[in-house]
């Protein structure tokens, strides 16, 4: 993917290198904070909670184990994506 950028933008790989990582570095913050980050045209990440469930110990099937309430990162793709894709 920088190989790409770089040749069309006209810049050196490392530069964008270090642009694309400064950028995936704000997202997770963002997300670290428990904002909801919005790509136009692209789509939007956000932070949701699982509820807890019980589940089974896959060495164990016969054994439940309590999966406690956490949270994830959710990805919703923008419309743009989702006429892209197939």
């Amino acid at each position: 993917m920088a190989i790409r950028v770089a040749e069309a933008v006209d810049l050196p790989q490392t530069k964008v290198l270090e642009v694309i990582q400064k950028t995936f570095d704000a997202i997770v913050e963002e997300l670290a904070a428990g904002r909801t980050i919005e790509l136009r045209k692209f789509g939007v990440f956000e932070v949701v909670e699982r509820k807890g469930r019980m589940g089974r110990n896959p060495q164990k099937p016969e054994q439940l184990v309590e999966i406690p309430a956490h949270k994830v990162v959710r990805f919703r793709p923008g419309k743009e994506m989702r006429e892209t894709l197939p």
